[in-house]
């Protein structure tokens, strides 16, 4: 998959509204002594809660391993913008596993069937696999349209990590660089464009 193919099939699984949302700017809060909080738009509770689930570790350094190869067919590198894992979405997958525990089962088990399929086809598991294995064994599960019924359980589990990795990405600061997304500016007046002084005769005014 190239990443225009990858990015077509995000757009039909993740929500503009997420998108949109991620986008959104929060207006600093700052304690009785006008210090910053450390975490503006948050409650005390969830700071410590983000913390506490920031110490913990879900994944095996195996698993993450492979969810960055996975991260990187979905959104590779190229010359506009960085991969998904430049983005450090294996991070942010990572945490919402553990924020969003029903996220952590269908992950594990879609990577460890993920590992299973590759070892029966090519006697290694996926992130040994060469890059031209891994991208044919991708193929067989990111069209769901096209995917045969011994593949149905893969399809499942690339569908959950293509928006997972969409929703990382497009959530970090070079996710909001690659969509363009500037921000409220204020407008700048550049004159009358000159088609419209041709129009009136107005030419040179």
């Amino acid at each position: 998959m190239n990443r225009r193919e990858s990015l077509k099939a995000i757009g039909l699984s993740v929500s503009t509204v997420v998108l949109l949302d991620a986008c959104k700017t929060t207006p600093e809060v700052k304690t009785k002594d006008s210090k910053p909080t450390a975490e503006p738009g948050k409650q005390d509770y969830e700071v410590a809660r983000d913390k506490h689930l920031q110490t913990e570790k879900f994944f095996t350094a195996h698993e993450l391993a492979t969810i960055t190869v996975l991260a990187d067919i979905i959104i590779p590198r190229d010359e506009h913008s960085g991969s998904a894992s430049d983005a450090k979405v294996t991070d942010f997958i990572e945490f919402i596993v553990k924020d969003e525990p029903e996220h952590a089962l269908p992950m594990r088990g879609g990577l460890r069937w993920l590992d299973v399929k590759c070892l029966n086809i090519y006697g290694n598991e996926f992130k040994s696999s060469t890059p031209q294995q891994q991208e044919a064994i991708i193929s067989e599960i990111a069209y769901p349209a096209q995917a045969k019924p011994n593949m149905l359980p893969g399809v499942t589990f690339f569908n959950k990590m293509r928006e997972l990795t969409a929703i990382g990405f497009f959530t970090s600061k070079i996710g909001i660089a690659d969509l363009g997304y500037k921000g409220n500016s204020p407008g700048k007046w550049e004159g009358v464009p000159a088609g419209v002084l041709k129009q009136y005769g107005l030419e040179g005014v």
